[in-house]
This record gives structure tokens, C-alpha cells and sequence, in this order.
């Protein structure tokens, strides 16, 4: 046996959304646009049902400060409360870990010659909440259990598109060793397009991320070799969360077909997008 990864998805975190989901905005004339755009994917989520749902984020200093800034990090835990972000913790469930395989990925990552950041005990901000209010909406409890998989991408040097895009490869290597049946899906978040500072503040540029999901579908390994500074000019200096995506796409088969995707703009100052994979 092994785990059977069912889908990949990638989905912007962006925190506006899980305030519009929160305040039950839904039908609010900016927000039901988006929200109309989403359906399909939670309809997505409902059929395919996953056990496990592995969720790759950056986290937005509320595990982890400057003094310590780990590039992978895996939570082991067997639950991860959400996190208060300066305002109280979302009103979403706490996210039920897998610890066995939690640590099996860690061991198979390692020994893999990825240096994880093994965490026994991790809050969970908007970047992994918000995509699982996204696919889930607003049950009781989430219906899958949660593995997070935390990536640096706040403290330069963030890791590479490949190294990303490698390390998705490893975790599939390590599911395909699993002995039990789960059915899981890796979800890979952040972006799209935007800059929250400086002088580009509010930067969108929808064709770049439109080019971008063309190339992480059709042609990973190029996508793959593009650098940071191709992500920071044409995407903004937050669109570098793109690489987290990669991780996702390296978890799926070279062939992954398109079931879906969307683009809406804006979500609050972001360019919003999703799109969901399937193995052949």
C-alpha cells in the first residue's frame, strides 16, 4: 500500500479573505464575485474527500521570529490551534495532526538530504487557515487531518523555485512509501502577484501569474529553473510565495492534468488565484 495523492491545489492565503469568510461577507457585492469563483473547489474537495491534507505555507511570524528562521519546517504535532495574528485567533477549528506520518515524511525528507525543521508544537496563521476556510468553508471541525509544512519565504535568502519544486519531488517519494491508504492532497499557498511596501505598494500583474500557472502545469521543470529575480520584478516582492506552489507541483506526476483554475482581482491588494491538478 501506499498513500494515494489524490490532487494537488494552488491557492493564495490571502488574510482578507478568511476575515470576508469569518464575517459571513459572502454576498457582499465585492466579495461575491470571489466567493462565486471558489465553489467549484470546495464541490472539488467534497468529492474527492482526502484524509490528510498536507498544507504548504509560509508562516507570518506568529510560530517563528527573526531569531529563528528555519527554510523547511514540518509540524509532527498532534494538533495545531490557530494562531492570534495580533487581533485574536481566527474562529476556525483547531487542525488535527497525523503525527506517524508526520514523521515518517520528516525521517523519508531527511534521509532524502532535505534539512527539515522537525516542530512538536506550532500555531498556524492565515497562510494555512485561510486555504482550508477556501476548499472546507466553515464546518465545526475540518474533515481532514493536517500536516503543515512551513517554507521561509519572509527572510531573504528564500529557497529556490527548483529546490521547492525538489522538495515537492521528495515528498512524494516518501508518500509512495507510506504503508497505510490515506488519500491526501498537498496544497501549496501564497500569492499571487503583490507588494505590500515601498514604492510598487499594490503591484498586480495577472499576466505573469496567468503565465505562470501555464508553465507549472504544462512544463514544471522550467517553471522550476525561474530565479527570484524574475519573481520579485514581475510579481512584487510577496510574489516570491509562488515558489510554494512548486512544492505542490513536485508532489504531483509530470503529466498532472488541469481540473480547475481561477484568477480574480483583487482580493483586497492581491491578485487571487487557484488552480487544481489531478495525476493521469
Amino acid at each position: 500500500m501506499a498513500a494515494h495523492v489524490v490532487g494537488g491545489i494552488g491557492t493564495s492565503h490571502v488574510p482578507a479573505v478568511g476575515a470576508a469568510i469569518d464575517h459571513h461577507k459572502h454576498d457582499d457585492p465585492y466579495w461575491a464575485p470571489f466567493f462565486d469563483k471558489i465553489q467549484p473547489a470546495r464541490e472539488w474537495m467534497a468529492e474527492a474527500q482526502p484524509d490528510v491534507c498536507i498544507v504548504v505555507f509560509n508562516d507570518h511570524a506568529s510560530a517563528f521570529s527573526l531569531d529563528v528562521i528555519p527554510t523547511f519546517a514540518i509540524g509532527v504535532g498532534d494538533c495545531f490551534e490557530p494562531a492570534d495574528e495580533g487581533y485574536g485567533p481566527r474562529d476556525v477549528p483547531a487542525a488535527e495532526g497525523h503525527p506517524e506520518l508526520a514523521w515518517h515524511l520528516a525521517e523519508s525528507l531527511i534521509l532524502d538530504e532535505f534539512d527539515m525543521t522537525i516542530v512538536n508544537q506550532m500555531p498556524i496563521d492565515h497562510g494555512a487557515t485561510v486555504p482550508l476556510s477556501v476548499v472546507y468553508g466553515e464546518p465545526s471541525a475540518w474533515p481532514c487531518k493536517v500536516i503543515p509544512l512551513c517554507v521561509n519565504v519572509i527572510q531573504y535568502p528564500a529557497p529556490t523555485g527548483n529546490r521547492c519544486y525538489q522538495l515537492g519531488k521528495a515528498l512524494r517519494r516518501a508518500l509512495d512509501a507510506w504503508p497505510g491508504d490515506e488519500r491526501v492532497v498537498v496544497l501549496g499557498t501564497g500569492g499571487m502577484s503583490h507588494q505590500l511596501q515601498g514604492e510598487r505598494a499594490g503591484l498586480i500583474n495577472v499576466d505573469f501569474d496567468i503565465a505562470f500557472m501555464d508553465q507549472m502545469v504544462r512544463d514544471p521543470e522550467a517553471q522550476a529553473l525561474v530565479g527570484h529575480t524574475e519573481y520579485l520584478r514581475d510579481a512584487g516582492s510577496e510574489g516570491i510565495e509562488l515558489v510554494m506552489w512548486m512544492v505542490m507541483r513536485g508532489a504531483m506526476d509530470t503529466k498532472a492534468r488541469e481540473v480547475y483554475r481561477m484568477n480574480h482581482v483583487p482580493t483586497s491588494n492581491t491578485s487571487n488565484g487557484l488552480i487544481i491538478l489531478e495525476n493521469d
